[in-house]
């Protein structure tokens, strides 16, 4: 149970503290702070100011205070080690508190490998890693957000978007020598963060989630490649992704929650040029009158370009996927297999 040094009222949220110690310092220190925030931070934390019309004394005497032992303590981890801030704290607070503070500094300071690459531009961090070896490509990607990875993805030559593909599927755990030896060749360039501990990144998933997020055309031809290279990894890459035409997997129940959801305009442009199969199961989950109009709708679009279409089938697949995350779309999968997604 956390601590809670604020009476009887829920525990403040990090940051309602960070809003209250802002409101606290006053403008001139606090503009001196958002220096050094992104963004996002600011957003939140202004937000958070502005729903702060009033703040108690004891509220504000609390933030302040925690706010003061947390520096002190991060200053004795820094200076002397966890065991030696432990010991100064546990006289100075008491171990209750003292091991409260502890734990949220460490787990605050943990930093996952290649943490600084997170707000690089993909562009400039191709330019950086495109010349390395797959697996060192493959080895940073997998610590990067996937649409982050997916962007560098797209843009490596085709004959190695397949293999570093492969090489992250596969990928189990890393040694921290090796990723300190890799983060120190991209020191020169950004800053390097070490590893103290074995990390999990990459795998099957993780490929996933990244070719979940690349134009189709470039997943495409990564899959086909992979088919070539190792069928099985293929295989069960592909049990966990959903493309447009795997709408005929979806049961008729969903498949009318999904179209509730689709532009018109994007489902005319999804239906232009897919198999029979596919635009079947569309029409018959939607009124007759709704299904002529739609084909009507079809036939009169005149020619269209490929991208347009396989923009409006992604449309449509991150509205499945949304419902996926959900637990509202039903998905037969394998021989016969549900799976509740």
């Amino acid at each position: 149970m956390a601590f809670n040094m604020y009476g009887d009222e829920p525990e403040l949220t990090n940051s309602q503290k960070a809003a209250i110690l802002l409101i606290s310092l006053g403008p001139e220190y606090s503009a001196m702070l958002y220096k050094h925030l992104n963004d996002e931070e600011i957003e939140k934390l202004t937000l958070e100011i502005a729903n702060h019309k009033q703040v108690e004394p004891e509220v504000k005497a609390a933030v302040i205070s925690e706010f003061y032992q947390m520096a002190i303590a991060k200053n004795y981890l820094s200076t002397g080690g966890l065991e030696y801030a432990q010991n100064v704290l546990e006289k100075a607070l008491g171990s209750e508190r003292a091991s409260a503070i502890i734990s949220r500094l460490t787990t605050s300071l943990q930093v996952r490998p290649f943490d600084f690459l997170h707000k690089t531009d993909p562009g400039q961090l191709l330019n950086f890693i495109q010349n390395e070896h797959p697996q060192t490509i493959a080895l940073i990607m997998a610590y990067l957000d996937p649409d982050q990875a997916a962007a560098i993805l797209a843009n490596l030559p085709p004959d190695r978007q397949a293999d570093v593909s492969k090489r992250i599927a596969i990928m189990d755990r890393t040694s921290p020598d090796v990723l300190r030896e890799v983060e120190r060749v991209l020191e020169r360039k950004l800053s390097a963060l070490v590893s103290q501990d074995f990390t999990v990144a990459g795998g099957v998933k993780a490929i996933v989630e990244v070719l979940n997020r690349v134009d189709r055309s470039t997943e495409k031809a990564i899959i086909e490649n992979l088919e070539i290279d190792n069928p099985e990894l293929t295989e069960e890459i592909k049990k966990l992704m959903f493309v447009f035409e795997d709408v005929v997997m979806i049961d008729d129940r969903s498949m009318q929650l999904v179209l509730r959801q689709v532009d018109n305009k994007d489902l005319s442009l999804a239906l232009k040029a897919t198999p029979p199969d596919v635009a079947d199961k569309v029409f018959k989950n939607m009124s007759k009158r709704a299904a002529d109009m739609l084909r009507e709708e079809i036939e009169f679009m005149g020619p269209v370009k490929i991208r347009d279409v396989e923009e409006a089938q992604q449309r449509i697949v991150n509205i499945i996927r949304t419902l996926e995350d959900k637990g509202e779309v039903t998905i037969a999968r394998g021989k016969g297999d549900e799976m509740i997604v």
